[in-house]
């Protein structure tokens, strides 16, 4: 049953701490991704059922050994531990969670929380840039920040050194948000202990992964997706042609946020990238007036509703094993290493979408295929 956003939210107390548990479970399961995480809960109604269904789909999909599925408690250690250090867990069909980036397609399931969750509620901006910026652009990102904060955005950035420091720090009076690439109780880099302290004080710390996490270098583009996603715009201040800055705003661009980057000198490297942007069409920043203008020119041309789907209402009828059976090999024979769209596949292979579907579950929780967003698969191995 697709639900209006208002019916849903008059829905959300229906959403019981049994299934949060669940939801917790299934995300950290293994080969469990966002993607495949609602597409789970689109053929099985709930967690708890997807979380019934692992070990015979993994099977299905050719693997060997037993799929490795978080614990019941697990998920209640860790929902524990959270709340010792005053976090907690929210999960996409809440309505603490940030609303922009429940509009993402691979938006996390679960996030976990520390320091004020009303933040998130409110419209954000994102600054972002380089990690060994000059005083200039720090100097700069800290007033934009600032400026932004007075005029009612929250800042958003990723709690790195440089340009996302200088950011937070100057928005702390106003609201600001720190995107963790680690668990939400890791303190990266350490140089930022003090900020971080703050920010869970003043502001707000998330975190995709769970405790205890130590940041690595695949976790990044991860986080950078949610910097994006909560936000409406994103700004780029200083940033060289291979920065992570560069990523988020690809993603931002794909979320179809808007994109301004601080023009510099073509002599310094870490202009490079933002006057980069600007060629192909970023705006050029000089001033938060420029944010507010555009802002308020997209105010009546806003970010398409996602549908709701209250997924415990889905009666779905799942695919007979003789359709199944004969499906998968065609499918598998039609994968490669370089992602294709999941509707090419039905229209090549002459198969229905629900038995596509469940054989691409099947392969993707035995570790064989690998989900892209824009309902993109490629085989892994």
């Amino acid at each position: 049953m697709v639900m209006t956003e208002e019916r849903f939210r008059l829905m959300t107390h229906l959403f019981s701490d049994t299934e949060k548990l669940a939801w917790l479970r299934l995300i950290r399961s293994e080969n469990v991704g966002p993607i495949t995480f609602y597409r789970l809960l689109e053929q099985f109604g709930t967690a708890s059922k997807a979380l019934d269904a692992l070990p015979e789909l993994a099977r299905k999909g050719g693997r060997k050994k037993k799929i490795a599925i978080c614990s019941k408690s697990d998920a209640e250690r860790e929902m524990t531990e959270l709340a010792e250090i005053g976090a907690e867990v929210i999960v996409r069909d809440e309505d603490s969670y940030p609303p922009l980036l429940s509009h993402v397609e691979d938006a996390p399931p679960v996030l976990c929380v520390r320091g004020h969750t009303h933040l998130l509620k409110k419209k954000a901006v994102a600054i972002v840039g380089a990690r060994n910026a000059t005083l200039n652009g720090c100097k700069f990102a800290g007033q934009i920040a600032r400026d932004l904060g007075e005029g009612g955005l929250l800042v958003v950035s990723g709690l790195a050194r440089g340009v996302d420091g200088a950011a937070h720090a100057a928005a702390l009076e106003s609201g600001t948000v720190g995107v963790q690439g680690g668990g939400v109780d890791v303190i990266y880099p350490r140089e930022n202990a003090s900020l971080y302290k703050e920010m869970t004080l003043r502001g707000c710390v998330i975190a995709e992964p769970k405790l205890g996490t130590k940041p690595q270098a695949r976790h990044f583009p991860r986080r950078n997706r949610i910097i994006s996603g909560m936000c409406r715009a994103i700004v780029v201040v200083e940033a060289s042609p291979r920065s992570g800055s560069l990523i988020t705003a690809r993603m931002a661009l794909e979320q179809g946020r808007e994109v301004f980057a601080v023009p510099g000198s073509p002599l310094d490297p870490r202009a490079a990238g933002t006057n980069g942007l600007i060629r192909e069409g970023a705006h050029l920043l000089e001033n938060a007036q420029n944010i507010f203008y555009e802002l308020e020119s997209l105010k009546n041309t806003p970010l398409n509703e996602r549908k709701y789907q209250y997924f415990q209402d889905v009666k779905t009828t799942l695919p007979g094993e003789k359709e199944l059976t004969e499906a998968r090999k065609v499918i598998v024979e039609s994968l490669s290493i370089s992602p294709v769209c999941v509707d090419e596949i039905i229209r090549q292979c002459q198969i229905s979408a629900s038995v596509v579907q469940t054989v691409l579950l099947e392969l993707e929780l035995a570790g064989h295929v690998e989900r892209h967003p824009g309902n993109m698969v490629s085989s892994i191995i």
